[in-house]
């Protein structure tokens, strides 16, 4: 059944359709693509690598297969983070990579165990999660037992946390500007950790305690409460920004400010078309749903364009800000092409997106398109090629 176009919003032209806005980013894409895929891929591949083998050797059963599950399954997070690392100077480009992958593995990690059930799902969280704040901190003094703390006993990774914050530090070692920038990535960090564990711990406790933190937390922020929490919870995107900005020795505080901003509005976006694409998903794992804030679709769709204007406006004060408005058309293109992006609940939301990007999202959005439809045609063109081998 053909769906209806939606109608573009007032004030697209002025924001999304602006010629030098376009030119800029399509300039800005074309060079992170050529630095990628030269320079950054290569680096990101041999991080991978190196970080199945690391897990591999973790002598609990459980949590070796979690590490390998989640580096499975998670790895393609890395590699998109990485895609940061293209800002970068060259000679400071492949410290930038490492401090990057070794910080997402670390998070797609924690986030698999505080997934987990434990007698006390807070407290739990905030535990396993303060290896991700000491990764950011020089002055930690990483103890693996005191992170498992709230796991059952006798539960012992080898040392692969510690492995990873110490990645992590020895990476921002590196870059000149890391100190400059320390208190703005502890910042978004400790934000991220916080949204994280209370939205985990609802579906086991009381639900009530996100919505109380985040409305404390939203004021001045530009974003409802409800935004905000969503956009709290993938800051760990602020701060892989925020370690790619800091291989930039000019880089300053108001700087680190002004794209941490940035990209908590990007988080927002980044969440919430998460969870629409995945919401049957997500209600058969009893995880959160954060559109299940929201009254209906069209609400959601409503703040979702508001929340794209407000990051195009940041982005324009922002340095690299035409590389930042790429990966906001990257984001909106990556979840609005999925399969699942089509149902009856998250079209009203895709396709008014897709609608008030244009033509930013164009040649993005084809892209995506064509990968997506690779990976579907990929194993039939196995099958077809070991039937004649």
């Amino acid at each position: 059944m053909s769906r209806p176009s939606p109608s573009r919003s007032p004030g697209q032209a002025t924001v999304f359709a602006d010629r030098r806005l376009l030119a800029r980013a399509g300039l800005a894409l074309v060079l992170a693509n050529v630095r990628y895929w030269t320079t950054v891929a290569p680096e990101v591949r041999a991080q991978l690598a190196r970080w199945r083998t690391r897990a591999m050797r973790i002598e609990d059963p459980q949590l070796r297969t979690l590490a390998l599950r989640t580096l499975h399954a998670e790895g393609f997070a890395s590699e998109v983070a990485a895609t940061l690392a293209t800002l970068a100077p060259r000679r400071h480009r492949t410290s930038t990579v490492r401090g990057i992958v070794a910080l997402e593995v670390m998070y797609d990690y924690l986030d698999g165990l505080t997934e987990q059930p434990a007698p006390d799902p807070l407290a739990n969280g905030r535990q396993l999660f303060k290896a991700f704040t000491d990764a950011l901190d020089p002055t930690a003094d990483p103890d693996d037992d005191y992170y498992y703390a709230h796991r059952p006993s006798g539960q012992d990774d080898g040392g692969y946390l510690m492995e990873l914050a110490a990645a992590v530090r020895d990476a921002l070692a590196c870059l000149p500007a890391a100190a400059t920038l320390a208190p703005t990535m502890s910042r978004a960090a400790a934000r991220c950790v916080e949204a994280e564990v209370l939205s985990h711990a609802a579906a086991h406790t009381d639900s009530a305690q996100v919505e109380r933190w985040a409305r404390e937390n939203a004021n001045g922020s530009g974003l409802q409460w409800r935004e905000y929490l969503a956009g709290a919870a993938s800051s760990v995107l602020a701060v892989h920004a925020l370690i790619a900005l800091a291989g930039n020795g000019q880089a300053t505080v108001e700087h680190a400010g002004g794209l941490d901003d940035l990209y908590l509005a990007l988080g927002v976006l980044s969440t919430m078309l998460d969870s629409i694409v995945d919401f049957e998903q997500d209600a058969a794992n009893g995880t959160l749903a954060y559109i299940g804030h929201y009254e209906d679709s069209s609400t959601i769709a409503e703040r979702l364009v508001d929340v794209a204007r407000q990051a195009a406006r940041q982005a324009r004060d922002t340095p690299a800000g035409a590389h930042h408005v790429m990966t906001m058309a990257g984001i909106a293109a990556y979840y609005t092409s999925a399969p699942s992006a089509t149902s009856e609940l998250a079209w009203p939301v895709t396709s008014r997106l897709q609608a008030e990007l244009r033509p930013l999202i164009t040649p993005t959005l084809a892209v995506m398109r064509t990968w997506r439809l690779a990976k579907r045609i990929r194993p039939r063109i196995d099958v077809i090629a070991s039937g004649h081998a």
